[in-house]
């Protein structure tokens, strides 16, 4: 396991780069050995005040710094990391699964964008190995619903899955992949949130430049100020909190 680089709010960040997360969950996979890949953002510091969710953390093997926030916080305990969020992670780690014949399972978003979004993964990645794709009605809390969690880690297994993409948004996708890691110890988990809605077009990622100087945060809360808004209030709220604390 990656030496860890920071702790923010007792949280270990352990992935300083896109190439070391992919490196990581690549040799993990090729092994059968299972792991947690979560990426710590603001949103989730907010959400670590739920037991569940920071239980579900705990366990997280491999975390990398989503945000520029949470790269800045980190840099301040002498860390220098990249910001790697799910969204980065999985062209290059399916160009990585298809090279050396990792097979992959799905779980969400949504039907259509699934579909799009695997079709445009199968193209860019001649050999990749989809051996399972689903968009169940996940219970809000799927650790409180064993008979759920069950059924579908039998249905991951059998698969012989050794990666699974998990894109649910959280906290429900980092609750769910630590109630499955239990069943199937042999595949991976990755929450990668709203990835595969961006590969397929559903949703319009922020470009490259806005990217580069940090403001994808404000694109999309230009883009979905309704949804967004209050969560990036609270967001900002908990940034304040953690900098007064640790000054």
């Amino acid at each position: 396991m990656p030496q860890e680089l920071a702790r923010i709010e007792g949280i270990g960040v352990n992935l300083a780069t896109l190439d070391q997360a992919v490196a990581a969950a690549a040799a993990r996979a090729a092994r059968g050995q299972g792991f947690l890949l979560f990426t710590l953002n603001l949103d989730h510091l907010v959400k670590l005040d739920e037991p569940a969710f920071r239980a579900a953390y705990a366990r997280a093997e491999l975390v990398s710094a989503d945000g520029f926030p949470i790269v800045w916080l980190a840099r301040r305990q002498g860390a220098v990391l990249d910001r790697v969020c799910g969204s980065d992670m999985v062209e290059p780690l399916m160009a990585r699964a298809a090279c050396d014949g990792l097979p992959v399972y799905v779980v969400g978003p949504g039907a259509n964008a699934q579909v799009r979004a695997l079709e445009r993964l199968r193209a860019n990645h001649p050999g990749l190995s989809i051996v399972g794709a689903e968009t169940p009605m996940v219970p809000a809390a799927p650790q409180d619903d064993p008979a759920f969690v069950q059924a579908m880690a039998e249905r991951i297994a059998a698969s012989d899955a050794r990666l699974v993409l998990l894109c649910l948004g959280a906290p429900k996708q980092e609750l769910l992949a630590a109630a499955l890691a239990d069943r199937t110890p042999q595949a991976g988990f990755l929450c990668v949130g709203a990835a595969l809605d961006f590969i397929a077009g559903e949703v319009t990622r922020a470009p490259a430049w806005v990217q580069r100087f940090n403001g994808e945060w404000l694109w999309r809360l230009a883009d979905d100020p309704k949804r967004l808004g209050l969560r990036y209030w609270r967001s900002a709220v908990k940034f304040a909190d953690v900098v007064r604390r640790r000054p």
